[in-house]
């Protein structure tokens, strides 16, 4: 199995699973169960995650792209330049620090 998405909660990680689900991709979600304690513990490999069989990977990545850039566009997030996505309340950055204002139009 091969990491194709961390996600920032565990509904946003079953909504990718159904959209690879409804392109003909088996996906699992892992890491839901520690969710509920992400404020106690930061880490990234901690957060909600959708996995897909290697075979399937590309194809899937291609599909996280076009879900991330219709969040993007809606407004609902924005990509900094580093390549994190964060959700549109946030300003700056929590990877690297960079202010949304800094951030070339997308």
């Amino acid at each position: 199995m091969e990491l194709v998405f961390s996600a920032y909660t565990t509904a946003e990680a079953h909504l990718l699973k159904g959209l690879l689900e409804s392109e003909g991709i088996t996906a699992e979600v892992r890491g839901e169960v520690l969710s509920g304690i992400l404020g106690d513990i930061p880490l990234l490999e901690n957060r909600p995650s959708v996995w897909v069989e290697e075979s399937d990977a590309a194809r899937a990545e291609e599909i996280v792209r076009d879900f991330q850039h219709d969040r993007v566009q809606k407004g609902d997030a924005w990509r900094c330049d580093c390549g994190e996505t964060l959700d549109a309340q946030f300003t700056a950055c929590w990877q690297c620090g960079r202010s949304r204002a800094e951030q070339p139009p997308p």
